[in-house]
C-alpha cells in the first residue's frame, strides 16, 4: 500500500470536517504554484513582447510566440490526462513540470525569434500537463464533497494571475530584462517539483493497453486546425481564403476520423463513453461557453477602459479587478457551501443567469459610462463566472469513475480552452467590423485614407490625445459601439449556457454520505486510489 498522502486521503474522507494533514496542505500549495506558473506565463510574457521584439527582431512572427504556446497547450491537454490515467498521475505531473521548466530556460536563452517560438512550444507542452495534473490530482486526493473549497482556491490563483501578471511582467522587464520573464519560472517550478516529489505518494500504474497513437495524432491535428482557424481567421487571412478553408476541411476530417478511431481503440485517448453521462456532457458544453464569453470579455474590457474612459494601459491588470475579485470571492463561497451541503445544481443556474445579466449590462456602456458603473457591471459578470469556473470541473469529475479522472479533467479543460479561442475570434471579428463601420460613418472618406486604420488599432490614452479631436471622438464612439456588439452577442451565447444549466442533474457527491462501495447511475462510485 502506498504511504503518505494516499493514506491521509482515506482519513480525510472519513472525517471531512477535521483539520487537513500537513502533507495534504503541502501538496495543495505545490499544485497552486504549478497552476500559477501555467496561467501566469502568458500574462507576464505579453507585457514583455515589445521589448523582446526590439531586441530579437522578427516583428512579422510576433503572433507565433503566443500561438505556439497556445497550440502546444491545447493539443497536449488530452494526452497528459490519458497518460496520467494509464501510468500514474504523479509521474505524468512531474514530467510536465520538468518540460515546462526546460522550455522556460530555453526561451530565456533564445537568440532569435525562431528559437523563441520553438522553445515556447516546448513550454506550452509542459503547461498542458500542469493544468490537467493539478485538477486530476485534486480529484484523486480529495473526495468530491470536499473538493469544492479547494477548487475555489484554484479560482483565486487564476484571478491572481490575471491581476498580477501584467504588473509583474512590466516590473521584471523594466528592472531585470525580458529574459527573466522566463527565468522566474525556474525557482518557483523547482519548489513545486521538490514538494510534489517528497510528499505526494500515489500508486504507480502499469497499463497493459497500448497508447492510442492514431487517435492521438488525429486529435492533435483536429485541435491544431481549430486553434489556427480561430487565431488566423479574419486576422492574418480572410475567412474565405484558401488557407482557412483548408484548415477547416482538415480539422473536420481529423475530428471525424478521431471519433471513428476512438470507437474501436482498445485504450482510447478520450473514451467516448464518458460523454454518455448527461452531467459530464453538459459540463463540457457549459465549460466551452464559459470560456467563450469570459475570455472575449476580458479581451475588450481593458480596451474600452483605456480608449473610452482614459485609463492607463500600465495598470491593465487592475482594470479587471472588480470582475476578478468578485469571481474569486463567489467561487470560494460556492465551494464552501458545496462542501457543507453537498448541493451544487443551483450554482451553474445562478452563474448562467448572472453572466447573461452582466454581459447585457456591459453591452449598455457608452462614452458616458463612469468607471464606477462599469466596475459594478464587471462585478456582476465576475460573480456569474465564480459560480461556474470550478463547479463545472467538480461536477464533471464526479460524473466519471476514478480510472477516468485524468481524461475527464483534460476534456473539461480542453473544451474551456477551445471555447476561449472561439470567443476571442468571433467576438474580435464583431468588434473589428463594428469599429470599422462606425469610423466610416463618422469620418466618411477620411476613414479610408488613414483614419480607417484605427479600426484595428488598440490605442492607449496618451496616443489618443495626440489625434485630432474629431478623429479621437470618432474612435471612442467606434470602440464603444464595438464593445456593445461583442457583449450583446456574448449575452445571447450565455442564454444557451443558462438553459443547459437547468438540465444538470443533482447527483450526490462522492464522500457526501456513507455509501456502498459501488453503485450505478450518473455518479459511479469508486474506491480511493491506494
Amino acid at each position: 500500500m502506498a504511504t503518505g498522502i494516499s493514506q491521509e486521503r482515506v482519513a480525510e474522507a472519513e472525517a471531512p470536517d477535521g483539520p487537513q494533514p500537513r502533507s495534504v496542505r503541502v501538496v495543495l500549495l505545490a499544485l497552486m504554484i504549478a497552476m500559477l506558473l501555467a496561467m501566469l506565463d502568458n500574462m507576464i510574457v505579453n507585457t514583455a513582447m515589445p521589448t523582446i521584439v526590439g531586441e530579437l527582431g522578427g516583428l512579422e512572427h510576433l503572433s507565433w510566440v503566443v500561438t505556439a504556446y497556445t497550440l502546444a497547450t491545447a493539443a497536449s491537454t488530452p494526452i497528459w490526462g490519458k497518460l496520467g490515467d494509464m501510468y500514474g498521475r504523479k509521474g505524468a505531473f512531474l514530467t510536465s513540470i520538468v518540460i515546462f521548466l526546460a522550455g522556460s530556460a530555453l526561451s530565456g536563452m533564445s537568440q532569435d525569434m525562431t528559437q523563441l517560438i520553438g522553445f515556447r512550444a516546448i513550454q506550452g507542452l509542459g503547461a498542458g500537463g500542469l493544468m490537467v495534473g493539478v485538477m486530476a490530482i485534486i480529484g484523486d486526493l480529495i473526495p468530491p464533497r470536499e473538493r469544492g473549497k479547494y477548487q475555489g482556491m484554484m479560482a483565486g490563483v487564476m484571478a491572481l494571475a490575471m491581476i498580477g501578471g501584467p504588473l509583474v511582467g512590466g516590473a521584471i522587464t523594466d528592472h531585470l530584462g525580458w529574459r527573466w520573464t522566463f527565468y522566474i519560472n525556474i525557482p518557483l517550478g523547482a519548489v513545486a517539483l521538490a514538494m510534489v516529489t517528497a510528499v505526494l505518494h500515489l500508486p504507480k500504474k502499469r497499463s497493459r493497453g497500448r497508447i492510442d497513437y492514431l487517435g492521438t495524432l488525429l486529435l492533435t491535428v483536429g485541435i491544431t486546425s481549430i486553434v489556427l482557424v480561430t487565431t488566423w481567421g479574419g486576422q492574418q487571412y480572410a475567412w474565405d481564403s484558401a488557407v482557412i478553408m483548408v484548415l477547416i476541411a482538415l480539422g473536420v476530417a481529423a475530428i471525424i476520423g478521431f471519433l471513428f478511431v476512438e470507437k474501436h481503440a482498445a485504450e482510447p485517448i478520450v473514451p467516448l463513453h464518458i460523454f454518455r453521462n448527461r452531467n459530464f456532457s453538459l459540463m463540457s458544453s457549459i465549460g466551452f461557453l464559459t470560456g467563450f464569453v469570459m475570455f472575449g470579455a476580458m479581451l475588450f474590457l481593458p480596451l474600452y477602459q483605456q480608449s473610452v474612459q482614459g485609463a492607463s494601459a500600465t495598470n491593465s491588470g487592475l482594470l479587471l479587478l472588480p470582475m476578478l475579485l468578485s469571481m474569486m470571492a463567489v467561487s470560494l463561497i460556492a465551494g464552501r457551501v458545496t462542501t457543507s451541503s453537498g448541493k451544487y445544481k443551483i450554482f451553474p443556474i445562478m452563474g448562467g443567469a448572472l453572466v447573461v445579466i452582466g454581459l447585457f449590462l456591459l453591452s449598455t456602456m457608452d462614452t458616458t459610462t463612469t468607471r464606477l458603473m462599469s466596475g459594478v457591471y464587471m462585478a456582476v459578470l465576475g460573480a456569474g463566472m465564480g459560480f461556474l469556473m470550478q463547479i463545472t470541473m467538480l461536477v464533471a469529475q464526479n460524473s466519471v469513475e476514478m480510472k477516468d479522472m485524468g481524461v475527464a479533467s483534460s476534456s473539461t479543460t480542453l473544451f474551456r480552452t477551445l471555447g476561449s479561442s472561439f470567443g476571442v475570434s468571433i467576438m474580435g471579428a464583431i468588434f473589428t467590423n463594428r469599429v470599422g463601420d462606425e469610423m466610416k460613418h463618422r469620418l466618411g472618406a477620411a476613414a479610408s485614407s488613414g483614419a480607417g486604420n484605427l479600426a484595428s488599432a488598440q490605442l492607449d490614452h496618451a496616443s489618443l490625445l495626440k489625434l485630432p479631436a474629431p478623429v479621437r471622438e470618432a474612435y471612442q464612439y467606434a470602440v464603444s459601439s464595438g464593445t456593445h456588439g461583442t457583449f450583446l452577442v456574448g449575452s445571447v451565447v450565455a442564454v444557451a449556457l443558462f438553459v443547459m444549466a437547468l438540465f444538470v442533474k443533482e447527483v450526490p457527491l462522492r464522500g457526501a454520505a456513507p455509501a456502498p462501495d459501488k453503485g450505478p447511475g450518473d455518479a459511479p462510485l469508486a474506491e480511493p486510489a491506494l
